[in-house]
This record gives structure tokens, C-alpha cells and sequence, in this order.
């Protein structure tokens, strides 16, 4: 992407715009708009916003006030008061006193003087700050990055390709520092935002377009994918990959996740991506011609896979591959951004960096719950989407949350008969087995599961007590019919124990996943969640674990994935929860791996290191036979033969390795 400036030359003939509204989507789906109006008092004017959203059920609103000298867009003073997503509350203040900023967030106040170029804005949201900084910027000519408050973050912005939306030419940026990763945008002559590509403080898919312009999302959409994927390649770049036409990968201590015996001093000879032997030294042949990785003293095992993923920011792949996963399996994002991704990173010419990506196709129906653009409340839309998704590559289907039950058994009818299988949420108003009964093969989340297991507390009226966690009820009745439901269907089930565990965690959080100490400045804020109380987490805990428990001793398929709690770590967390519940090393392994790809149907492809399949593999420096947090000591990853090492993924994305 190279860079590229656009000089708006009719901001003279016409202003930029007092007022507007904003489309505001999630998944590219309408969820609400934001609203502003600028008024001018003597040399000062004051921008007031009301941004508001509906997510899920649950109301996400931000009103903000904004005050500049007309004469230069200085800021003056700048109050935030609401949610910019579900969980993160916002009130934070910036107000100007002579030289310093006296700044309010997160409950903390602190006073700085501003030594270069700065601004005001707070994130992703409200869109109208956006747009007031890109102004600035340009007033400003165009400082090559600069400071905003009250985050105290750097910002970048770059020019990129422009487009014409409706016969009018749109004007495209990208900019990095307000939120963990890039976003894009794009102006037109009079300095109007029209769109916005971003993500939301839970790390979703957000679009905001200027309403003239709403019918065209897609447009904005699909040139952010371009530029994203451009950013890709630039990272491909910094990250130090070794490439081979032929790998030979010496010495290390072979763990193949069949359950065979380790093979000490092993070679693996990758050829053009695929392995083509795997056994003792001795036993074969190195061509020599053939690139070769020295692994004394390491452990080989498959690299990982996880089976939870929401792939929405081009910056997760380098994450991806510094953890050792090579292979991940996306569970719902847009149709044009996952499509475009997929193809991109199977091993395209020259490859784009990140992991191998299965995806299921997501379908949500008309209810409270919803998420995301792709929406059938009748069988016939159910057919016709599953048949688009195969189309574009996926082997699966997610369902989520508000799909009727009708349409639930048509999309499992019609992904059977396409050879693909069910996956996802158990619809509201259904339980585990009627979905499991009608036709799921697999059930994301372990949430799912634990009713089964449980007994809702009730007050003194004798309704359900939903202020208490429920008490535990694991070995009883109804936990034992789901358990043989499960079992008989042989469905899989992909836990995210290790996000539930976030969710309830009591005290320091870098005390479960050590992880969220080396995160990026945005993202440590979001994740790094106050501790709860005690009581709860234990109680959460045993009842999590005990259902995991049950659910490993009745050899019901367990694979595993993260969901996006702590980015790249969580996954080892994830099994190491498993060992926790009973689970051997190998055995939660092999959830990571050869379980992963049997239950997305490409066993014969990965998930384990044997002749014809992909030759990805994770070399570790301590075994993780031996103790499953050694899983976490990532020597190097190899991906499809491409020889990555961990630290420069880690800080090309701003990770401190």
C-alpha cells in the first residue's frame, strides 16, 4: 500500500457539513446511528453526539461533547459519558488548562503537557471525532503521526486507493493507533466522513457510513478488505520468514499426535509445503538441495489448530503463528471479508501471512439476539445461503442464536447433503439435545451444556435467583441424558472454557493467562477485566471444569479454540483447563490437532505429522508431553514449510514478545 495523498480541492466551493448521522452496523448488519450537530459561538464552536446502538439485546449508547477555537481546531475541552461497547463503560474528560490536559479515564486522572502535534479523540467511537481529527490533520499538513487524548495513543495515517460511491469521489485513509490494528475511512472533497471500517471495543466488525451513502456498505467494505490484505503484505515483509522449496528439520524429538511413541533425533522433510517423511535420522534421506532447520534439543509436535476463531483484523495472523497455531477455523464474519481472507491466506503466491483458514458460514434469524447480515427466518433462505457458503469455501455452517427451529433442521438437512457439517449456538428457546436432535454435529461454547448440570438457586418467591451462580448438580439425571444424547450423535463439543474462566476470574487476571502482560496498549485496557468476586469464580470454576469432566469421561469429542479472549495465548490456556479436567497431555493436544481437523473433515490433510499431509509444524523448547504448559515455549512455528520465528510476529502487531 503505497502513499498516498488526496488534496481536496472543492473545500472551497463547499463547506464541510455542521450535522449529519451516521448508519451505525455490526457485521454489517443496521444496529443503530449516531447523530451530531456542530454550533459556532464567537471564536469557539461546540460538537455535540448522541451515538447509539443495540447489540444483542443489550443498548450500547455514548454521548459526547466536544469544544475548539474555530481558528485552528484546538481543542478546548472533550466529556465522553456511556458504553462504547456491552462491557466497557466509558467517562472520561479531557480538559485543556493553559499548556496541560487534565485527563479523566478509566477512574485515573492525570495531567500532561503535550510536547508535538496532538488531537482529541477516544477510540473507534463516536464516528463525529473521527471525522473532526481527520479535519484537523488536514489543517495541520498532515503531521506524519501525532499524539490523541485522553488515550494517550500514537496515531498513523496513510493515504490509500480512492473510489467513487454514487458518482462521487471518496477520498480513502488507513489509520493505526486508535484501536489495536487499522482501520479505514474515507472522505470526500468537502471533508465529510461518508465511511468508516472498523472494529468495536470487543474486537467485532463495525461499519459506520454517512446515511446519504448506506445502500453502498458494501463498496466501503470490500476496499477495506484491499487495503487490509495490502497491510498483510507488509507484514509478510518485517516478519523474517524462511522460506523453502525443500525443509529438512533435524534433530528435534518427534510428537506426532497419533499416540505413537516420541522419536528422539527425527527428521521432517517438508517439500513444497507438504511432508513428505517424518521418522529416526537414520532413517532418512536428506536431499541436498534441501534447506535445513538445526531443532536439537526441541520437541516437534503438529502445529496447533484453533477451532474458534472470528478472524476480523488482518493483525491476528502474525498472532496466530508467534502461538504455533496454523490453522484456525473461523465461526462468524461477514460473507465478503471471509471470503476474500480465505482465499488469500491458503497459501496463496506469494502467501499472505497467517494460519491455513477453514471457516464455517454463519446464519442468524429475526430476533433479540441477532448478529450479522446473514439472515433467514424460512427454510428456503436457510437452502440458498448454505449453498452460497459452500461456494465460497466453507465446509461448514454456524448457527446463531436466533434461528427457529424450522430452519434449523433445513440448513442441517441441506449441509448434510452437501457433505458439510452444523455447528454453533444453541438457538434461544431451544435446549442442547432438540439441537443436537435436529441435525447439529457440533455445539460451540460449553455454556450450552451446563444447564444439564446445574439447579438455578431460587428467592424467597420462589423464582429462578439470577444474581447467584448456580449450584452444581453434575452427576445428576438430566446431566447423563444429554451426556448419551452426545454421545449416540457423536457430537463435537468446542468448550472456550478458557473465556468462561476470563469472564469469572478473581484477582489478577496475569495470574490465569500470563499473556496479558505483553498485549498491546488497546487491547491490555478491553481485556484486562477488574477481577469479580471470589465466591462466584470458584463456584463458575467447579461447575466448568466438573461439566468438562463428565464430558471427557464419556469420550464425547472435545476440540479446542479460544473465541478471542486473550489473542494467540488463550488457546494454551484452553488446554491447559483440559489436563486440569482430566484430560491427558496428549490428550489435550490432540484437541488442538488431529481432533480439530477430524471434525472439520480434513484429517487426511492435518493435525498430525505424517507423510501427505501440510507441513506445519510447532517446535517447542521443553516437551509438552511432560507438562502441558510447555506448549507455550514456541521456538519456531512452521507453516506449510515457511519457517517463521515468534518475537518479530509478536511485534510486528505491537505484542512485546
Amino acid at each position: 500500500m503505497g502513499v498516498l495523498f488526496f488534496p481536496l480541492t472543492a473545500v472551497a466551493a463547499q463547506a464541510p457539513a455542521d450535522s449529519g448521522t451516521f448508519v451505525l452496523h455490526k457485521f454489517a448488519r443496521p444496529i443503530g446511528q449516531e447523530t451530531y450537530s456542530i454550533a459556532h459561538d464567537g471564536d469557539t464552536y461546540t460538537l455535540t453526539s448522541h451515538f447509539s446502538f443495540t447489540d444483542r439485546g443489550s443498548t450500547v449508547p455514548l454521548d459526547t461533547t466536544f469544544v475548539a477555537h474555530s481558528n485552528g481546531m484546538a481543542p478546548v475541552s472533550y466529556t465522553a459519558k456511556g458504553r462504547s461497547s456491552r462491557m466497557s463503560k466509558m467517562d472520561d474528560s479531557v480538559n485543556r488548562d493553559g499548556e496541560r490536559l487534565v485527563i479523566v479515564r478509566s477512574g485515573s486522572t492525570q495531567t500532561v503537557t503535550p510536547k508535538e502535534a496532538w488531537f482529541v479523540t477516544d477510540g473507534y467511537s463516536p464516528v463525529a471525532m473521527q471525522e473532526q481529527m481527520m479535519r484537523w490533520w488536514e489543517l495541520h499538513a498532515r503531521p506524519p503521526e501525532f499524539t490523541v487524548y485522553p488515550a494517550n495513543a500514537t496515531v498513523r495515517i496513510v493515504g490509500s486507493d480512492s473510489l467513487r460511491v454514487a458518482g462521487i469521489p471518496m477520498h480513502g485513509y488507513t489509520v493505526s493507533g486508535l484501536i489495536w490494528g487499522v482501520e479505514s475511512l474515507w472522505l470526500d472533497d468537502s471533508q465529510n466522513l461518508t465511511a468508516l471500517v472498523s472494529t468495536d471495543a470487543e474486537f467485532d466488525h463495525f461499519e459506520a457510513v454517512r446515511e446519504p451513502y448506506a445502500s453502498s456498505l458494501g463498496v466501503f467494505i470490500a476496499a477495506a478488505v484491499k487495503a487490509d490484505l495490502a497491510a498483510l503484505g507488509q507484514l509478510t515483509q518485517s516478519a523474517n520468514a524462511v522460506r523453502a522449496a525443500r525443509l529438512a528439520i533435524t534433530g528435534a524429538t518427534l510428537e506426532d499426535s497419533t499416540g505413537r511413541p516420541a522419536v528422539p533425533d527425527s527428521v521432517i522433510l517438508i517439500e513444497h509445503g507438504v511432508i513428505t517423511a517424518a521418522g529416526p535420522r537414520a532413517s532418512i534421506t536428506i536431499p541436498r538441495d534441501a534447506t535445513v532447520l538445526d531443532a536439537t534439543g526441541k520437541y516437534a509436535i503438529p502445529g496447533l489448530w484453533d477451532m474458534h476463531a472470528h478472524y476480523e483484523q488482518v493483525e491476528w495472523g502474525p498472532i496466530y503463528l508467534a502461538a504455533g497455531v496454523t490453522t484456525v477455523r473461523d465461526v462468524g464474519n461477514e460473507f465478503d471479508f471471509i471470503r476474500t481472507v480465505h482465499d488469500e491466506l491458503d497459501r496463496a503466491e506469494p502467501p499472505a501471512i497467517g494460519p491455513h483458514l477453514e471457516f464455517a458460514g454463519i446464519i442468524d434469524g429475526t430476533g433479540r439476539l441477532s448478529l450479522g447480515a446473514v439472515i433467514a427466518d424460512t427454510p428456503q433462505e436457510a437452502v440458498a445461503w448454505v449453498a452460497k457458503y459452500q461456494a465460497a469455501g466453507a465446509r461448514q455452517i454456524k448457527i446463531y442464536s436466533s434461528v427457529k427451529p424450522d430452519v434449523v433442521k433445513a440448513i442441517a438437512a441441506e449441509a448434510h447433503a452437501r457433505g458439510m457439517t452444523v455447528t454453533g449456538h444453541i438457538p434461544e428457546g431451544m435446549t442442547a439435545i432438540e439441537g443436537v436432535n435436529d441435525g447439529m454435529d457440533q455445539i460451540n461454547h460449553l455454556q450450552y451444556l451446563v444447564p444439564y448440570f446445574t439447579r438455578r438457586p431460587q428467592d424467597a418467591n420462589g423464582k429462578p435467583d439470577r444474581t447467584k451462580p448456580p449450584d452444581p448438580d453434575l452427576d445428576g439425571e438430566r446431566g447423563k441424558e444429554l451426556l448419551a444424547v452426545l454421545e449416540q450423535h457423536h457430537t463435537v463439543i468446542d468448550p472456550t472454557i478458557a473465556l468462561f474462566e476470563m469472564g469469572d476470574h478473581s484477582g489478577p487476571l496475569d495470574r490465569l493467562e500470563p499473556g496479558v502482560d505483553h498485549l498491546p496498549p488497546q487491547l491490555k485496557q478491553a481485556l484486562d477485566t477488574p477481577p469479580g468476586p471470589e465466591e462466584r469464580a470458584a463456584a463458575m470454576r467447579e461447575i466448568d471444569l466438573g461439566v468438562l469432566r463428565r464430558v471427557h469421561d464419556a469420550h464425547i469429542s472435545v476440540v479446542a479454540g479460544t473465541d478471542q479472549s486473550i489473542p494467540g495465548y488463550s488457546l494454551h490456556r484452553e488446554i491447559e483447563l483440559y489436563v486440569e479436567a482430566g484430560f491427558t497431555p496428549l490428550e489435550a493436544l490432540q484437541a488442538a490437532t488431529i481432533q480439530a481437523a477430524r471434525a472439520v473433515g480434513v484429517e487426511k490433510e492435518s493435525g498430525s505429522l505424517e507423510v501427505g499431509k501440510r507441513g506445519d509444524v510447532l517446535l517447542l523448547d521443553a516437551d509438552p508431553l511432560a507438562d502441558i504448559h510447555n506448549s507455550r515455549r514456541v521456538w519456531r512455528t512452521v507453516a506449510a514449510g515457511t519457517v517463521y520465528a515468534p518475537g518479530p510476529l509478536w511485534q510486528s502487531v505491537g505484542f512485546t514478545p
